[in-house]
């Protein structure tokens, strides 16, 4: 009989893909079963520049162009496994959502995390519901883009939309429903919208009065791991896969099934952190219960939801968006590198010389990044980034800076300081970053996997489907019998402390 496969629709903001697992059982004398990954299909992804009513741009995501790209994945994992397929299920980006009119048509493309429509958005909800009550029954750190922010302005500025809407969708959800009708919320991501309370793992309906949101756009609220249907007959026959295919919501949030299949063995302990690096990097520890109060108030912490009642206790940071936008203004200039030779020209230049607060709200879309960090940089007494090896320096020394002040953070709040990062996602693979992170942090970083996301997509597909996965400690634990991991130690190079210093001066200024 053949190993099963599941299919994990895994969506980022540059790219997606449509990633095979298959759990191989255990060969004798193996302590536990295995999982092998391979990618079916992979496409571009990004937002869409759309002229408004009064011409002005406006930040969409192209979800037809999505699907087409999906459902496309599909047909070559129905060639090429055919009845070997149990499920799929899709996770993506957090807080971005659909609205449904009541008879299930979607109601214009959904706006981009990055548009700057929810401007403003934090004194508007804040005269409805004071900040610290909106933290109390939420726990989620402070984003202008989250989904609270972005309801509230298409209420303020396409009332007409919320009036026709029966309900909202976020973007895992949304394909769920195009793959078998399904309209449930898997709860990882539904954390994101600063909308549930953290301890009822629930809408929080009270809190939705309040800000004057309808409250039926907000369907039922499933965990990870459940089953949400079959899928589609037609689509099965389009694709060739079979009709009994199910569709099974994983930790829906890609973030969330990135810290599932961390290859740790401290599964329920707190001596351990994650930097789950890509686009964004999301510094955190695992937690038993959502940490709240005055101090995780002041200290704008999220607690996200996690796989078998978890807690994701961290802070959002700007990112490889840094690099990635100074590699968008070279490649304006006619000068294209990739990120390798980005990465290794900044190893080569001198470490700790101009420094930037990753945060910054000036960094979250600007028009050339490049130029941004200069200006930055000659506004704060700098050294002006001369040329792509030094801006890619200043980037790379300010992320690992920023990570080692969020680790403290964190453990103040926790009592606990983590004796190990473990980095997952597509910023794994760069080692001049995971070395200057275990510089900064003064901990070992174990680096991988670097599919963390896909991994913990595919084995909670596996646990549903019974597959000799009972437990969150089970799933880590054919994670580390089926990856291997890079470790970086303390070099010892630099003055870190000094460098945190000034990055602490740069980030309290105004």
């Amino acid at each position: 009989m053949s190993d099963p496969v599941f299919l994990a629709v895994d969506l980022g903001a540059e790219s997606g893909r449509v990633i095979a697992g298959r759990i191989v059982p255990a060969a004798e004398g193996a302590d536990g079963p295995t999982v092998a990954l391979e990618e079916v299909h992979r496409f571009p992804n990004g937002p869409v520049s759309m002229p408004g009513p009064d011409g002005a741009p406006s930040l969409r995501w192209d979800v037809t162009a999505l699907w087409r790209e999906i459902e496309a994945g599909l047909a070559r994992a129905g060639t090429r496994y055919s009845a070997e397929v149990v499920s799929v299920g899709v996770d993506t980006w957090g807080v971005d959502h659909v609205l449904l009119s009541e008879t299930g048509e979607l109601l214009g493309l959904p706006w981009n995390y990055r548009d700057d429509r929810t401007a403003g958005g934090f004194e508007e909800a804040f005269a409805a519901v004071p900040r610290e009550e909106v933290f109390a029954g939420t726990g989620i750190q402070f984003l202008p883009f989250n989904s609270l922010y972005q309801l509230r302005a298409t209420r303020r500025d396409h009332p007409e939309l919320l009036s026709a809407a029966k309900r909202v969708l976020l973007m895992p959800d949304y394909f769920h429903r195009c793959l078998c009708g399904s309209e449930a919320v898997e709860f990882t991501n539904a954390t994101t919208t600063q909308l549930v309370d953290p301890n009822a793992r629930d809408w929080n309906r009270e809190l939705i009065a309040r800000l004057d949101l309808p409250d039926g756009l907000f369907g039922p609220v499933v965990s990870p791991g459940t089953e949400l249907g079959a899928l589609f007959p037609s689509l099965a026959q389009r694709t060739g896969l079979p009709e009994s295919v199910k569709v099974v919501a994983p930790a829906t949030h890609d973030t969330a099934s990135a810290v599932a299949a961390i290859p740790t063995d401290r599964t329920g302990h707190a001596d351990w952190a994650y930097i789950s690096s890509g686009t964004w990097s999301l510094v955190g520890v695992e937690t038993q219960a959502p940490v709240l109060g005055e101090a995780a108030l002041a200290a704008n912490v999220t607690n996200e939801g996690g796989v078998d009642g978890t807690n994701r206790l961290l802070k959002n940071v700007m990112g490889l968006w840094l690099v990635q936008g100074v590699r968008r203004s070279f490649a304006r200039g006619g000068e294209e590198l990739d990120y390798a030779e980005l990465t290794r020209r900044a190893g080569e230049a001198e470490g700790l010389v101009s420094l930037i607060d990753p945060d910054d709200a000036r960094f979250l879309a600007p028009d050339d990044m490049a130029a941004e960090i200069v200006a930055y940089c000659r506004e704060t007494g700098q050294p002006e980034p001369g040329d792509v090896a030094a801006l890619v320096r200043c980037c790379l020394d300010s992320l690992a800076l920023r990570y080692a002040a969020v680790l403290d953070t964190l453990a103040d709040l926790t009592g606990e300081r983590p004796t190990v990062v473990h980095v997952v996602g597509g910023g794994s693979r760069n080692a001049l970053l995971n070395q200057l992170t275990a510089d900064a942090c003064g901990v070992p970083v174990l680096a991988g996997p670097v599919e963390a996301t896909a991994l913990g997509n595919v084995l909670m597909q596996a646990r549903s489907a019974a597959a000799g996965i009972d437990s969150l400690a089970d799933l880590r634990a054919v994670v580390r019998r089926s990856e291997e991991v890079n470790r970086f130690d303390p070099s010892g190079a630099g003055n870190w402390d000094e460098a945190k210093a000034r990055l602490r001066a740069l980030s309290n200024r105004g």
